[in-house]
């Protein structure tokens, strides 16, 4: 069986040996812009086709076939120098055949796998990687290891929702760090991990605490993780209700940031701008529209399906706010028909948007009925922080459709 991509790699490997374009492989037989298609994997070879491309190229049915790494090492190579995520995750199939191989190369192959899962929103996935990481960085015995296992477990686990567990894997990377004296960059990783789980749950003091320790550690850092490190100390304070100093931080971050910090970077700061702006009492939707503004065409050159369903949710909140509600309603359910890769708040608040939108459109004991469920939920998960927030929402529906209308004031 030939399938793609490997198929499209292994013709593209045979046509170049030659030295042959595109163009004189085909001949009269086939178009170009198939062929393309077929090296590039966007299409299935038909028996035809394979049959004709194989006499052109003097060279068997069965050369088609890519030879598979007989090692946990050749395949760790041939997915490295590939450099795109296909690559990448087949050493899925490396491991899962059970090639034997050095335990530190394995651990390497799921780090690859798990922050290629992490990159594309399938979280589920991510965490089976991510569990084996642990066990296998204990096995290792290297603090280095162990510690960022642990926070992108804590990470994973955060965004899925499970913040017991998420603070258990964040307090364990803080302390294999603490302990080992593991390098600042290290450090400060597990403390953002720990910093993020603590306020969901609601603990602002000690992500306070901590907040201010990560920013003190990475002040003298070049790169992403001071950045980080502010919006991270910037998200604590907003939720403290410290919105002065929350968006002072968060500006002060985007203005650090240079063009070697990576466009991600730039794009997902900008992300958290807008989010924090349409929180704001009243929210700011003129800067928060602003910052989507600037997103948007970036998405085309490096936006994933999770930036995408990202700028598209904060799109909707916008529209609620700005009361273009019919616009918001259409965004909302734009999503819902989609695979959601959304992190487990964002769900939430996403949510909450359809029971507010419920609320406007007349449903408001509907809305009310599944704020509550909503709200029992996240708090039943130790989602603290945001269990709060659903309960402010359903007090102000309730308390605006107990307000007399404008009419029947009169």
């Amino acid at each position: 069986m030939l399938e793609q991509p490997s198929f499209g790699r292994r013709l593209r490997q045979l046509r170049t040996e030659r030295g042959l374009s595109q163009a004189a492989l085909v001949g009269d037989g086939m178009s170009t812009g198939y062929l393309s298609r077929l090296e590039s994997g966007a299409r299935q070879p038909t028996e035809r086709a394979v049959t004709f491309l194989a006499e052109r190229l003097g060279v068997r049915l069965a050369d088609f076939v890519e030879p598979k790494a007989d090692s946990l090492a050749q395949a760790l190579t041939v997915a490295t120098s590939a450099e795109t995520d296909d690559a990448i995750l087949e050493l899925a199939g490396t491991l899962g055949r059970g090639i034997e191989g050095d335990r530190a190369l394995r651990w390497q192959a799921l780090w690859l796998l798990a922050r290629t899962k992490h990159k594309q929103g399938e979280r589920a996935e991510e965490l089976v990687h991510l569990e084996e990481l642990v066990e296998l960085g204990d096995e290792l015995g290297l603090p280095e290891l162990r510690t960022r296992a642990c926070t992108k477990l804590a990470q994973c686990l955060r965004s899925m929702g499970d913040i017991t567990r998420a603070g258990e894997a964040a307090a364990a990377a803080y302390r294999i760090a603490r302990d080992n004296a593991t390098s600042v960059r290290d450090t400060a990783g597990a403390l953002l991990a720990l910093v993020s789980v603590e306020a969901e749950a609601g603990r602002l003091s000690d992500a306070r605490a901590h907040a201010d320790e990560l920013c003190d550690l990475t002040r003298e850092l070049s790169g992403a993780l001071p950045i980080e490190a502010m919006w991270t100390a910037s998200t604590v304070r907003f939720r403290q209700g410290d919105h002065t100093a929350a968006r002072e931080l968060l500006e002060l971050a985007l203005e650090r940031m240079s063009g070697h910090d990576g466009l991600l970077l730039w794009m997902r700061l900008r992300l958290v701008a807008a989010s924090l702006y349409l929180q704001l009492t009243p929210p700011a939707t003129e800067a928060a529209r602003g910052r989507l503004e600037e997103v948007e065409p970036v998405l085309g050159l490096i936006g994933t399906a999770l930036h995408c369903q990202e700028l598209t949710t904060l799109q909707a909140h916008l529209a609620f706010q700005e009361g273009r509600f019919e616009e918001a309603r259409a965004l909302h359910d734009a999503l819902q028909g989609t695979k959601l890769r959304l992190t487990f708040r964002d769900r939430i608040k996403l949510a909450v948007l359809d029971n507010r939108l419920l609320a406007h459109e007349g449903r408001v004991d509907e809305a009310a009925e599944n704020l509550r469920a909503l709200g029992d939920r996240t708090h039943q998960g130790s989602n603290i922080d945001l269990a709060a927030e659903i309960w402010r929402v359903l007090a102000e529906i309730l308390s605006a459709d107990r307000l007399p209308s404008p009419k029947s004031a009169t």
